[in-house]
């Protein structure tokens, strides 16, 4: 290694330069501590999230009664979904009559007719 004698403010201004450019080891080390928190942070989250699909898969399954729980319960919701789509279907009619009867009355009076 060679020293070269060097005005005082181009080594400052060449010492920033390089600093700006690079971490300095404190930052490398902190950003290192971070990174490995959040590692094995994510992995007692995994251990935790396969701890659940196994219990999930060894969770007995439904019994009878159980079973006929479930089956009335959906049978139950189709025909709500049903008497709701009629219901729905039900109110456009009465709003096309509704508009209708303003469209026949505003063409009797000679007015245009209010939407």
């Amino acid at each position: 290694m060679m020293r070269v004698l060097v005005a005082a403010r181009l080594r400052k201004a060449v010492r920033t330069w390089f600093d700006s450019r690079y971490i300095s080891i404190a930052d490398h080390r902190r950003d290192i501590k971070d990174a490995l928190w959040e590692v094995q942070t994510l992995r007692r989250e995994v251990a935790g999230l396969q701890d659940e699909v196994e219990r999930l898969r060894n969770a007995k399954p439904p019994m009878a009664a159980d079973k006929a729980k479930a089956d009335d319960t959906y049978r139950l919701a189709q025909e709500t979904a049903k008497a709701l789509d009629g219901v729905l279907q039900n109110e456009v009619l009465v709003w096309q009559a509704i508009d209708e009867l303003r469209g026949r009355r505003a063409a009797e009076a000679g007015e245009w007719p209010c939407v």
